[in-house]
Order: C-alpha cells, then sequence, then structure tokens
C-alpha cells in the first residue's frame, strides 16, 4: 500500500469512528472511543501496521487514535479508575508500537515496563493531555460574557 492509499485509509477509518460512538455518561463515551481505536486499528492482523517505522506509528497514534479517544475530553470530570483505564490504554498502544525488547541477561524477550515506554514516548502522557486541554477550555469559558450559560454554571451563578 502506497502512502496516498494508507492516508484514505486513516481519513476514512476516523470517518468511521465517529459515527460509531453513542452519546452517553463521558465514562461510555471513552469506553467506546477505545474500545474502536484499539479494535478497527491497532489490531494484530494488520500487517500494513507492522511495515510501518516507529516514528510513523508514533505519530499515527498522536494524530488519529488520541485524536478519536480524546474527542470532548475537556468536559469529563474523570474518577481514579477512569484515569486507570486511559493509561493502560495509552500503555498497551505504546508496548504494540515499541515492540517487546530482549533481555540482555536471559536472552528472552519481554514487554517493555512502564518507565520503560515512558522514556521512549517524549509525548505527556494521557492524563496529562486530558487535563492541559480542561484547563484551556475553562480559560475560554471564563472569557465568554457573562450573559452566557456555559458561563454561569462555571461561576455557579445559575438563577440570573
Amino acid at each position: 500500500m502506497k502512502g496516498a492509499e494508507f492516508i484514505v485509509a486513516l481519513c476514512a477509518f476516523v470517518h468511521s469512528s465517529f459515527g460509531k460512538v453513542t452519546a452517553g455518561t463521558p465514562y461510555t463515551e471513552m469506553r467506546d472511543r477505545k474500545h474502536l481505536s484499539a479494535t478497527d486499528y491497532v489490531s494484530k492482523d494488520n500487517l500494513i501496521y507492522s511495515l510501518l517505522s516507529t516514528n510513523i506509528k508514533i505519530k499515527t497514534s498522536r494524530t488519529v487514535i488520541l485524536h478519536v479517544v480524546l474527542r470532548g475530553c475537556e468536559t469529563w470530570s474523570l474518577t481514579f479508575r477512569e484515569e486507570r483505564r486511559l493509561r493502560l490504554f495509552e500503555n498497551r498502544v505504546l508496548r504494540r508500537i515499541f515492540g517487546p525488547k530482549k533481555d540482555e541477561v536471559t536472552g528472552d524477550w519481554r514487554k517493555l515496563h512502564n518507565e520503560e515506554l515512558n522514556n521512549l514516548y517524549s509525548s505527556p502522557n494521557i492524563i496529562r493531555v486530558i487535563k492541559s486541554r480542561r484547563m484551556r477550555w475553562a480559560g475560554h469559558v471564563a472569557r465568554m460574557g457573562k450573559r452566557r450559560g456555559v458561563y454561569r454554571v462555571l461561576v455557579g451563578k445559575t438563577w440570573e
């Protein structure tokens, strides 16, 4: 598959993914998007994915998978359990990207540990991205006019 065909396939994946997600609680939306990203794109049977370089896999993960998973994350109120599940999802994707590592002592192949994944992946983790987007959104709402409903909810004056 050539580069243009690959990009067309990625665009088709993103377009089809947004149609499959149903509105609901933040947890169900997050769960549905994680499931779509993991199953539709990063499947183990995908031969094309195995032929790509690590840099292309990282860029694809940032632009496609995180975009689908984090849509609307500015309004989520995450529990510790949901944060943990997002971190697990991110680590699973990163392990798929970087692959196993050969142990120097025993010579066996093993999964990368979380610290090794963090060292290899220079971008902020998914929880940090959600928190920074939430702060950016709060700043945007704070600059809105006082008559806007979203602003009144933010400052706690809904009776006006």
